[in-house]
């Protein structure tokens, strides 16, 4: 064995997964089927003799009391309410890195999927209140507005590299923006009133959080109560819970503490030491070790190391789990024929794909954004129309602006234009896959 094969770790299976970026569409790409088995699952169970006890299931209670103190909420809230703030916190955490570290720190080409989003949540919500003008559920016209990053990059990775890297690149960061956009239409435009004690809590949190990141309180222990005390304030202030979520990933830190001369010099001091049994027991050596140790993990930002650490958990727990609780309906073929339902397709399948065009192409035109390399309008085509793949966002906005007797018939709708979203934009780009290959040589 060669210095250079010592040098080197062992290859475990999780080794293979490397880069940043391809390491997020692995997992997205995984999590997308997962997320798809769980909606499956969540369908047939709420269409079965098991409806019963499995939508009551998420509706049970669970908390604490502390007097007149009450934490005590349903399982679904605390899933969408709780757990979706650490989607929201992982989504902030991937749009400051893409703008900091990444694709994105390019002006021109951040410009493109911004304003491909904007029109993305301007275009099918205007959709939307033409078809629902003066009738109940115009309040759900934020379901129509955001776009599944799972879903979406699971319909691409049945391409493999007969798509370019620019379209995965494009939509990632448009989803991303979306998102963003639309926990921001949730926390305004779906909040209750405002309790200001709680949003000036809130705020003294955050002056906390900030403060203790410029001094150099680097425990993620710390961090995670204050997140929490965040997160109640907001609970509590009529603003969305979720919300917290996102200013939060925006706050996290792009900077690393050890650069990489100061972690060689840590290596060098470890590697100096002559072979041999010394490294345990409370020796000089020992405390080499762990100091190069912890050298090595603060070598990485505190944003790349929680968004390492949480994303697999919210792709493969925290999004299945959403569904679970949220897609199930017991589906009637007269509820799609309602005016909401047809809404909600129209949005999606029609609304997306159209504002995403037609704002890239007018920033295009304008000079204020550019199109990836082998990035092309038909492509462009058929990735605006996966992103009416609204799926988990809409289902969360629509938990929100609906009430119970409409809520059916809207997820409904929401299924039923994904799901067409998804053929449609797949099938287009298997066509542009199949005309590529004939054309080579």
């Amino acid at each position: 064995m060669t210095d250079q094969d010592q040098a080197a770790f062992p290859i475990e299976t999780a080794d293979r997964i490397s880069g940043t970026l391809a390491r997020f569409l692995k997992i997205e790409a995984a999590a997308g089927g997962l997320l798809l088995l769980s909606t499956i699952l969540a369908l047939i169970l709420a269409n079965t003799a098991f409806s019963t006890p499995f939508l009551a299931f998420w509706q049970m209670p669970i908390g604490l009391k502390f007097g007149p103190l009450d934490f005590t909420r349903s399982i679904q809230h605390w899933i969408n309410d709780g757990l979706m703030t650490l989607f929201f916190f992982v989504v902030s955490l991937e749009l400051k890195r893409e703008f900091v570290l990444g694709e994105l720190k390019d002006l021109r080409t951040a410009a493109l999927p911004l304003a491909a989003a904007l029109g993305g949540m301007i275009v099918p919500a205007s959709f939307y209140l033409g078809a629902m003008a003066g009738q109940p559920g115009m309040h759900g016209w934020g379901t129509v507005m955001a776009t599944d990053t799972a879903f979406v990059i699971g319909a691409l990775a049945l391409f493999g590299r007969r798509i370019p890297q620019s379209l995965r690149v494009f939509l990632i960061s448009l989803a991303i923006f979306d998102d963003v956009g639309a926990i921001l239409v949730v926390a305004i435009g779906y909040g209750d009133s405002l309790n200001l004690g709680a949003l000036a809590l809130a705020v003294l949190a955050l002056c906390t959080v900030a403060v203790s990141a410029r001094i150099g309180i680097r425990s993620i222990p710390i961090y995670v109560l204050f997140g929490v005390l965040v997160w109640l304030s907001f609970d509590a202030s009529g603003l969305h819970a979720t919300i917290a979520g996102v200013i939060l990933g925006l706050m996290t830190p792009t900077r690393v503490w050890v650069v990489d001369e100061r972690m060689r010099a840590f290596l060098g001091r470890v590697l100096a030491r002559p072979l041999g049994e010394h490294w345990s027991g409370n020796t000089s050596e020992r405390h080499d070790l762990r100091d190069a140790g912890r050298a090595i993990k603060e070598s990485l930002s505190p944003l790349e190391r929680l968004e390492i650490m949480l994303h697999p958990w919210v792709g493969f727990l925290v999004i299945p789990l959403f569904a679970l609780a949220n897609a199930g309906v017991a589906m009637t073929a007269g509820d799609f024929g309602q005016r909401l339902s047809f809404a909600i397709f129209a949005g999606l399948v029609f609304g997306k794909p159209i504002g995403v065009l037609v704002f890239s192409w007018v920033a295009s035109r304008l000079g204020l954004a550019r199109l990836g390399d082998e990035l092309s309008w038909p492509l462009l085509t058929a990735g605006a129309f996966l992103t009416g793949i609204g799926f988990t966002m809409s289902l969360f906005i629509a938990n929100l602006a609906y009430d119970p007797a409409l809520l059916a018939e809207a997820k409904l709708g929401i299924l039923v234009a994904s799901a067409t979203s998804a053929v449609i934009g797949i099938l287009l780009l298997a066509w542009l896959s199949l005309r590529k290959h004939a054309a080579q040589p």
